[in-house]
This record gives C-alpha cells, structure tokens and sequence, in this order.
C-alpha cells in the first residue's frame, strides 16, 4: 500500500536525491512531506506526488510520517532520532554517522544483511565510501572469504553536500580567471588538488572517515576482527568516489574467478577492458545506481589469495540516498 513518506533535510544534496530515487524508483507514496530550514519553508519544489511546500521541521508533523528518511547532519541525528523513532511514529532510515556504530541499531546495506533491519524502527545507512567498496568486496567475500583488506579513496567534493560541491565549482572557475581558489568547506583549495584529510584526526593516526571505513565495514559484514587499513584522499571531481582496494583472501584465487563472481553480483558492474580504455571512472560512474569496477589482477603481494581492483560508485546514490530507498524498500517489503 502507498505509505507517507518524509524527508528531513530536502533541500540538501542527499535528500534532493532521495526524492530523485523515490520517484525513479516508482515507490509507493501517498503523501509526501519535505523538511527543510526555517528560510527555505513555505517555499514549493515539484514532487512525484506534486508540488509540495518545504516546512520547517516539527517533530508532531514529523512524526506523521510511515518512512521518514533523515539526510541531515549527525547532531541532528542524535537529538532527534530515536524520538521520531518511538512506538506509533515512522521507520527512521538515518543517512548521518549517529547512529551507525550503535550495537541496537543496525547498519545495513540492503544486498548484504537486509535481515538486520527486520522490526527494527530506526536504521542507519552507511558512509559513502563504506557502501561503495562493500558492494565488491562482499560477493568476494562470500566466494573466498577475507583475510585481510587495503584500501585508498579518490572522494568526490559531493561528499561535503552542496556547499562542496559549489565550492569546487567556484574554485574552478575562479583559477580559470586568473585568481586564487577560497576554501572554507575544505582544509585547502581543491581545484587541481588533492587532500589527504577528511575529517578529523585520531590518536593513531588515521582520520574519523578512514577508521569509520573500518568500523562499519567490519560491522556489515560480521567481521569484528577483519583488519582493514584505508587512506582517505579529496579529489577535485564533483560526484562519485573512487577506491583502489587491495585484499587478501582465505582461498586461492585468480582475476578470472573473481571477475565472474563480480558480474553475477547484484549493484555490480565489471568495466574491465583495459585494452579498450574501459575501466571504473567518477566520470562514467556519475548517475549509475551500480557501482563500476575495474582493473582486476593479481596482488602481487598476496599472490594466488590476494587481488588488486578498481571501483567507483556515485557517493549520492549508492553511497547515500539508493542505499537509503532500498533499506525502507526491503524493511516494508514495497517500491521497485
């Protein structure tokens, strides 16, 4: 049956994809209610179901809601969550990183564990470059098990929102008149640069977002004690991230097996012909629901049970607003 969908945060870059998703996805909506700030309410943006006026965000009104979907930040998140979330109010899908190392709360990608969200009332989705590499590595996973994971990112400004996203743009255009790029989205100017920095810095070492890579993809996959090491790089590029992922694996396997495991999987697809110039790009993945790899060959490393590869995944969709469809699609058993 049609359900009342919500989105908190609509004008942002995520929840204007969300509506994106819902619509192209034919979910089944009956009404539609779009949260946003205090400037932007009153204002009426075009929907599947029509036009509809932005409000501002009231937690009743809210509350009204059978699938609310949250595309704002994590302090939001944890004030207002497991509120909305409480007996008589909507499934919560949370896109922040409130919630996702929250044991009670699971964190799901809806091709690996959709059973953890069963009858489960608030759920988080995972971070973009998590989702991205664990749409490859985990039918890798299930045909050769994991030992060990290596991982470097090319992240796209859309990974700050819209304000990034503007700010490259900005920046392009301002060194292509002659002057200086301004930064205060990012810690330096990105236009013809790149930046081993996203987020803060921990006591050992590694940012917030290479450890979160860590934590959640461990936490997806059951994997408590995987090791996983990942270097976080910002890329001049507007959408889609890029990963570079090394893995060692429990059984013997070569580039020919694994590229056939990876055509089979679901979210998946292989552009590997490097003799064509076919291979995973932000360029060629940008507006894809699937994520692209690519450049599969032998570690040479690891040998005969490791692998190299090449992915790249629209950070919006799969790596955020699909992701966060697909998760209420799977919970209530409606959408595509």
């Amino acid at each position: 049956q049609p359900v009342h969908v919500g989105i908190v945060g609509a004008t942002g870059a995520v929840g204007e994809e969300i509506l994106k998703v819902l619509d192209r996805r034919a979910f089944p909506m009956s009404r539609l209610s779009l949260f946003a700030s205090e400037r932007s309410a009153g204002r009426r943006v075009p929907t599947p179901v029509g036009d509809v006026a932005l409000e501002e965000f009231d937690m009743a009104r809210a509350r009204e809601a059978d699938v609310l979907f949250l595309a704002v930040g994590g302090d939001f998140a944890l004030a207002n969550a497991e509120k909305l979330a409480e007996e008589g109010g909507p499934l919560v899908i949370d896109s922040s990183s409130a919630f996702r190392l929250h044991d009670g709360v699971p964190l799901v990608v809806p091709e690996i564990n959709a059973h953890t969200a069963k009858k489960r009332r608030l759920i988080s989705s995972p971070n973009c470059t998590t989702a991205i590499a664990l749409m490859c590595l985990w039918p890798l996973h299930q045909a050769f098990g994991l030992r060990r994971v290596i991982m470097s990112t090319y992240q796209a400004a859309s990974g700050a929102g819209a304000p990034g996203m503007k700010e490259l743009e900005d920046g392009v255009a301002a060194r292509a008149r002659g002057e200086s790029a301004e930064n205060k989205v990012f810690q330096h100017p990105l236009p013809f640069n790149v930046i081993p920095h996203i987020d803060v810095f921990q006591q050992n070492g590694y940012t917030k977002e290479e450890m979160k890579v860590t934590w959640e993809t461990r936490k997806i996959l059951g994997l408590p004690e995987l090791p996983v090491s990942c270097t976080a790089v910002r890329i001049p590029t507007l959408r889609a991230h890029s990963e570079a992922i090394t893995i060692e694996t429990e059984k013997p396997c070569t580039p020919e097996e694994a590229r056939a495991v990876l055509e089979a999987a679901e979210g998946v697809e292989v552009r590997d012909t490097p003799g064509a110039l076919e291979y995973p790009m932000p360029l060629t993945a940008t507006g894809k629901d699937d994520v692209e790899v690519g450049r599969i060959r032998q570690s040479q490393v690891f040998g005969s049970h490791g692998l190299d590869f090449f992915c790249s995944g629209d950070q919006l969709l799969r790596g955020a607003a699909l992701n966060a469809v697909r998760v209420a699609e799977c919970v209530d058993g409606i959408g595509a």
